[in-house]
């Protein structure tokens, strides 16, 4: 708790207490005859609600008085007989006006605003003296006329002239309680019933303004203007229009202001900033319950609430730019009203004790804290029998969290009259002070003892009668020394009767002493903290608070504060056993691309709020708060919702694309950057771990996730359920929700036994070995590993022949940026050309590339007779279909294809340029040395079925065919490779159901291997399979009974007519175009990567897509179901397993013999 700060409370018969920081108890107003309803504090005042129902204000004693200046201006006009005089002319301003000259202003007029103020001296000429004798000057201002503008300087035209008369007033009531007095010249309004003030960190001024509500009893809103520093009592009440009657209202330090109806609805205020103090709207906020709310406390940032139950609820989403929040979330506790801190610190009287409270654990990212602390600090001003003080150390320990120092409380024993005694604890034969002195030092931490006060004897035998049992009249029949007696703690221990409330401790007391009546805490009825500042960092002694976790609110100070009565006790224990809801706040601040045009970076703040708790409905939710035209909005994502988190580097920031199914829908996400890579890694991972925490998901992928891989190397899982391949319903592709993986990869291959291989981009083979598997994964330490990658980036040069200087940079109006991609529609140079991601690092220099395909010269260059054309498709008639678009295309560009060598008609010639870069990271891979391998291939199998090896094929970079012997789930990476023999090198090999292994040449034939089983992995010859015609086939997928494959032209192809005895199928049918890469699963589902979204030509290439429809005797689907897009590269679904139960396929075809077989056997 701050030095400076004070907490206000009304006990139930309307006395105001405060109680400080350094003093540590509570003191009662000075007033003695003052009684207040409701009491509204900040750092600088209080106001209160008398049972008068007037409005009082209490400003804190300052060093620096509270002085208001006021002012005046004496006229003349001059003429030839007198001079400057008095007499001005009838359309001249009168004689004492203000400045304007608009509005009189005589000395006389000039009345203190109520008795609170006192004059201080009298009125005097503003000469710049400060009150000593006017200058020559007088203090006169001249000017030709009445109004211009006035110099200090008299002219031969200065006609008339004024001069500033001031009297200073100053605020005698600091320190105490004074009334406010009626507004002047109006009615009074209605009595009041609640009070709330607030607004003084609305505006970055130093001088703080406080802006003060009141509610009347006919459920009006009214509002106090003219509060300032130097004017604390205000102008006038102004009222306020509301769409129903008020019950109470409630300000926050900043521009938050929520009222409760009498109906048990909620208004927030909209429209409040420091223009416009008292807002401009109302939006209706229903009630956390069907009880209605009964009270509201607003903060800095939060909203608290009490129903009608007395049950606590927390405001979720509240902020400035959204001033009515999201939903509700129960807190435990029942209390009657809520009061909020500075820091959105939260107080509170409970309804079962009437006590005050503290919310322990509040933080600027805990924001509903953890437990309520009782504040158990005593009243001030212990009374003995004989009237006399009695010298205590201050109360250090405000809150109670357990039995601390046993010398920090009320004297044992209270002769209140009022209330039945508690059970004393029983007499041994030893001294009773002894006891109490003893316990006293015994803490080495303690304080030490203060001075034993003088008390007359007889005084002491008094109090001794009063209660026979503490001490015998007998150990004080003669004057020597007093024997001494143990205390029995233990009985303390148990419970106590009902309707005791006094609080136990110890002082070291002289037997000729008297004893000291410490007077019980009252009921509380309100409490306000808006003054009472207590920062994250305060120290935790306190509070008391040995165990951070759940306290107990009827923990009290010393031997306890023992809350008697056994009912109350089981309330306070059901209200702390009820905290079992958490809101956790994170806030900073980050670009974001703007959704409308022109599109541009905005700066906005961001809070991820997320709710933890026992019973939690994991809602986590990230705000994006952001000004627009002076306008306060903000834009939200359910953290459930979210589908996808992927990195992008996007205008040299460290940039996450957030996906959810609506933005995946318009092709939107919504894309956050930060300009430093530790806050994007500390977001992206804040993030992942929310949505994963949400959707329940673990560290680690399960064994039939589905693998993707960005454009960037960033690989990214999605964990299927049943309904994704249900034959019934399925799960749309923009609801799938994916999850990056620690990893920089080309492509990745698995399988539902958990074996999961993936290459870099240098062509290196990796083993996952995430999730405990594999001999490696038997600790936490050994998962991770060091990954590198290194890839090249490519940029072009390009250039034009003309006549006169042959090959230049200087290139046609309508030709390709001189340095560009390879699409020449993006200019590249070596000097903005950037590492696809941060993360990455040059590792060589620019260096010119001479294995671009088709060939280059001995500089690298290759030549045409003019650059690509790239044609838009968009523009085109919708009745000319793509296949024949790509065929017009073809010819087009047919003699404008680049080659090696220069001919006659080349005009232009480019060539490559390329340079490395490297990834280094940690993550759950095993490395597999030494082969570099450009494609590989897992079986794919069911869930249950159980292989003693699990066949692994691979292409090396080489374009041998390669068989992978040892691969075990508890041994992924395998032991050798084997190698198969072809005639020619391979590029994309898939194995799929009844080992069937299908394989791509670089010239694009086709081939089958034959005879391949678990007995036999590598199998027996190639089948040569025909291609589709005039295309050539790039990639091959082959599922448990399907087969697809996909061409240059990204067409894609299924097999027709693949039997058990006729795996090699009889043709190829075109199923679709516009793939990119394909991926068949065990279960014949079908998942493509598409080039583009239909409808959305600026799409980036690389979309998710899902084929529909795929049934056993239906293979080939019906139709696409467009996902998460834009440069996603490879994806695997040969993992996914999960499957609705249905009816084992049949074989559409009968057998056929071997002379039906379409294929030829080809020597090994």
């Amino acid at each position: 708790m701050m030095s400076g700060s004070q907490l206000w409370a009304v006990d139930v018969y309307g006395r105001g207490f405060s109680l400080w920081a350094a003093g540590g108890r509570w003191r009662r107003v000075a007033d003695l005859l003052l009684e207040l309803k409701r009491v509204t504090g900040s750092q600088h005042c209080c106001w209160g609600i008398g049972c008068d129902h007037q409005v009082y204000l209490h400003v804190y004693p300052s060093q620096v008085p509270i002085r208001h200046q006021e002012k005046t201006y004496e006229n003349q006009r001059w003429n030839p007989v007198d001079g400057y005089t008095d007499t001005l002319l009838p359309t001249d301003r009168w004689q004492w006006t203000d400045e304007s000259g608009l509005n009189p202003q005589p000395l006389h007029s000039f009345v203190l605003p109520s008795a609170n103020w006192e004059w201080e001296g009298d009125w005097y000429v503003d000469d710049e003296s400060c009150g000593r004798e006017s200058s020559e000057t007088g203090g006169w201002e001249y000017a030709v006329d009445f109004p211009a503008t006035f110099t200090k300087e008299k002219k031969w035209n200065s006609c008339v002239r004024r001069r500033r008369w001031l009297r200073y007033r100053r605020y005698k009531a600091l320190g105490s309680w004074a009334k406010v007095p009626l507004d002047r010249a109006r009615p009074p309004p209605e009595p009041f019933t609640d009070i709330s003030c607030g607004g003084w960190d609305m505006s970055d001024s130093p001088e703080k303004h406080i802006y003060l509500w009141a509610v009347s009893q006919q459920g009006k809103l009214w509002f106090r203007t003219g509060i300032r520093q130097q004017n604390p009592e205000g102008t006038c009440w102004e009222p306020i229009q509301v769409p129903q009657e008020v019950a109470q209202v409630s300000a926050g330090p900043k521009d938050l202001l929520w009222v409760v109806l009498w109906d048990g609805q909620l208004l927030a205020r909209t429209g409040i900033n420091k223009d416009c103090p008292k807002g401009s709207s109302w939006e209706l906020v229903q009630p956390p319950n069907q009880k209605g709310a009964v009270h509201v406390a607003v903060g800095l940032t939060v909203v608290w609430a009490v129903t009608k139950d007395n049950k606590v609820w927390f405001r979720r989403g509240v902020n400035s730019h959204n001033p009515t929040g999201s939903g509700w979330i129960s807190i435990g506790g029942e209390m009657l009203m809520l009061s909020m801190g500075p820091n959105d610190q939260v107080w509170g009287v409970g309804s079962d004790d009437r006590t005050v409270y503290f919310r322990h654990g509040v933080t600027a990212t805990e924001v509903t804290g953890r437990s309520w602390v009782a504040v158990s600090a005593q009243l001030d001003g212990s009374a003995s029998t004989n009237h006399s003080s009695v010298h205590v150390q201050s109360d250090a320990s405000v809150f109670a969290g357990e039995v601390t120092t046993p010398s920090q409380g009320s004297v044992l024993g209270c002769d209140d009259t009022d209330i039945p005694k508690p059970r004393v604890p029983k007499i041994t034969s030893d001294s009773f002070i002894s006891a109490l002195v003893s316990d006293r030092s015994a803490p080495a931490h303690d304080p030490p003892s203060v001075a034993h006060p003088s008390v007359p004897e007889d005084n002491q035998m008094k109090s001794q009668e009063s209660d026979s049992s503490v001490l015998s009249p007998s150990s004080l029949s003669d004057g020597s020394e007093t024997p001494w007696s143990n205390v029995d703690l233990e009985e303390m221990k148990g419970s106590v009767p009902s309707s005791t409330r006094s609080s136990v401790a110890t002082y070291p007391i002289e037997l000729q002493h008297n004893t000291v009546v410490q007077e019980e805490l009252p009921p509380w009825a309100w409490v306000t903290g808006g003054g009472c500042d207590i920062s994250s960092s305060s120290h935790v002694d306190l509070f008391n608070i040995s165990d951070p976790g759940p306290l107990s609110p009827s923990i009290t100070p010393a031997l306890s504060a023992l809350d008697t009565d056994t009912r109350t006790r089981g309330a306070q224990r059901e209200r702390d056993a009820s905290v079992e809801k958490s809101v956790r706040v994170t806030r900073g601040c980050m670009c974001w691309w703007r959704d409308w045009t022109p599109h541009q970076w905005e700066d906005v703040s961001v809070t991820l709020e997320q709710v933890t708790g026992a019973g939690a409905q994991t809602g986590d939710v990230l705000y994006l708060y952001y000004t627009h035209d002076q306008e306060k909005k903000y834009v939200y994502a359910v953290i459930k919702e979210v589908t996808a988190l992927v990195p992008v580097f996007r205008d040299s920031l460290y940039t996450m694309a957030v996906y959810t199914p609506e933005r995946t829908k318009q092709r939107c996400p919504i894309l956050l950057a930060t300009p430093s890579q530790q806050d994007f890694n500390t977001w992206l991972s804040l993030l992942n771990e929310s949505c994963c925490a949400s959707r329940g998901l673990g560290e680690h992928p399960s064994k039939q996730a589905m693998w993707a891989v960005t454009c960037k190397g960033d690989v990214m899982v999605h964990e299927p359920s049943p309904s994704l391949e249900a034959p019934a319903q399925y799960l749309p592709c923009e609801h799938m929700f994916w999850r990056q993986v620690p990893a920089h990869l080309l492509c990745v291959e698995s399988n539902s036994l958990g074996v999961v291989w993936g290459i870099a981009h240098d062509h290196t083979a990796w083993v996952y070995t995430g999730g405990s598997r594999g001999p490696s994964a038997q600790g936490n330490e050994n998962l991770n590993q060091a990954i590198s990658d290194v890839r090249s980036v490519y940029i072009y040069e390009n250039q034009r022949w003309n006549p006169m200087t042959g090959y230049t940079d200087k290139g046609l109006p309508t030709d390709r940026y001189m340095w560009s991609d390879a699409s020449g529609l993006r200019e590249c140079t070596k000097d903005n050309t950037r590492p696809p991601s941060p993360q990455w690092t040059w590792v060589s220099d620019w260096a010119v590339d001479f294995g671009v395909p088709g060939g280059t010269d001995k500089e690298g260059w290759q030549y045409a007779a003019d650059f690509p054309v790239y044609v838009d498709f968009k523009p085109i008639n919708r009745t000319v279909t793509r296949h024949f678009c790509l065929k017009l295309i073809s010819v087009l560009c047919s003699f404008r294809t680049f080659h090696g060598y220069k001919t006659i008609k080349d005009f232009v010639r480019r060539r490559r340029w390329a340079r490395k870069c490297k990834i280094s990271l940690t993550g759950p891979w095993q490395k597999v040395p030494p082969i570099a391998l450009t494609d590989v291939t897992v079986l794919p199998c069911l869930a249950q079925c159980s292989l003693e090896q699990v066949p692994v094929w691979a292409i090396s970079e080489k374009g041998d065919v390669l068989c992978r012997l040892g691969v075990t789930t508890n041994n992924p990476s395998g032991n050798s490779w084997l190698h198969v023999g072809t005639d020619q090198p391979f590029k994309s090999i898939c194995i799929g159901g009844g080992h069937q292994v299908w394989a791509i040449a670089r010239d694009g034939a086709v081939f089958y291997r034959g005879s391949v089983s678990a007995h036999n992995p590598a199998g027996e010859c190639w089948y040569h399979i025909p291609s589709p015609p005039k295309q050539t086939l790039r990639q091959v997928s082959v599922g448990r009974t399907s087969v697809y494959a996909v061409d240059e032209n990204s067409n894609l192809w299924y097999r027709q007519g693949l039997t058990p005895s006729y795996p090699q199928g009889s043709a190829w049918e075109l199923i679709s175009s516009n793939v990119c890469k394909v991926s068949v699963g065990p279960l014949d589902q079908v998942w493509i990567i598409a080039d583009k979204v239909p409808g959305y030509p600026s799409e980036s290439s690389g979309t998710v897509c899902h084929r529909l429809g795929v049934k056993p005797m239906q293979p080939k689907g019906l139709s696409w179901d467009f996902g998460i897009g834009g440069r996603w590269e490879h994806l695997s679904v040969r993992g996914n397993s999960i499957e609705a139960q249905r009816v084992a396929p049949r074989s559409p075809m009968p057998s056929r013999t071997q002379s039906q077989v379409n294929g030829n056997a080809v020597g090994c």
